[in-house]
């Protein structure tokens, strides 16, 4: 079972993953729990999850009550502007992060614009072995468990509207960690019936640590059958680490992918 530490006391089960946003997550994560954290606020965690942003609606934003948990409240709407990325990639498409130096680091930023306002987009990386699966349950980050066990993997706080980065240390990554998948998923797509159909400008830019961007992939299909997807990850071949522009989806929601990844959810 996963234990995730700091922010979650308990197992990572089906019930309560979709459970987390709530002040500091003290149950196990499932599926129904981690739909019902975006319910309440993650006041003792520094990463939020942030209100959905759209150009034509308003959308809803947490606010913490006396009971400790959120209600929902109109935001006024706020246009995004896509960044300009300037070595885009192509779907399929691989690239070498190393060229002249070895990498020490990456910083891996996600970003979109949605059409709905329902949908409430969530940001995950799962640390994987050569196997393609987690080396135990607590090896991914996602908005209940910011930092990976080895610290190698994070959220960088302060981050607001439709974006997220996740900054990587590959020198304080595990040695079995030779894979990282980064992951959007909309919160209770299943329940709501919200799709990936709903966004747009979806992309993932990767810098290094002194945020020269070294390869980017903006999406261009978005499809009403996919409720999570797979944009990017980073993998390590040779010794060498290369990005790759994934871009592929699936019916699934984050206690979903868990179990694809190998995370034993209860």
């Amino acid at each position: 079972m996963l234990n995730v530490p700091e922010n979650l006391s308990g197992a990572v089960n089906r019930q309560t993953v979709l459970t987390i946003n709530t002040k500091k997550v003290m149950e196990p994560l499932s599926s129904r729990s981690i739909g019902s954290i975006n319910n309440m606020s993650c006041r003792n965690s520094p990463h939020t999850r942030s209100a959905p942003v759209t150009a034509s609606s308003s959308v809803r934003a947490t606010a913490p009550s006396a009971d400790s948990s959120s209600v929902r409240t109109t935001a006024q709407s706020v246009v995004r502007t896509a960044p300009i990325l300037k070595n885009p990639a192509r779907k399929g498409q691989k690239v070498s992060l190393e060229t002249n130096a070895r990498i020490t680091g990456i910083r891996a930023y996600l970003g979109w614009d949605i059409t709905n306002p329902e949908c409430d987009v969530d940001v995950s990386a799962f640390l994987l072995n050569n196997t393609g699966k987690v080396i135990s349950d607590s090896w991914f980050v996602f908005y209940g468990q910011e930092t990976s066990p080895d610290g190698s993997t994070a959220f960088l706080a302060g981050q607001e509207g439709n974006h997220e980065i996740i900054s990587v240390d590959f020198n304080r990554l595990n040695p079995a960690v030779s894979r990282i998948v980064f992951v959007l998923t909309i919160n209770e797509a299943l329940e709501k019936h919200l799709n990936f159909s709903m966004l747009r400008d979806a992309y993932i830019k990767i810098t290094d640590t002194s945020d020269t961007e070294l390869v980017s992939f903006k999406m261009d299909e978005y499809y009403s059958n996919v409720t999570s997807m797979m944009i990017g990850e980073v993998y390590r071949h040779n010794g060498i680490w290369k990005f790759n522009a994934i871009g592929n989806g699936v019916t699934r929601d984050l206690a979903g992918l868990c179990e694809l990844y190998g995370v034993q959810v209860i």
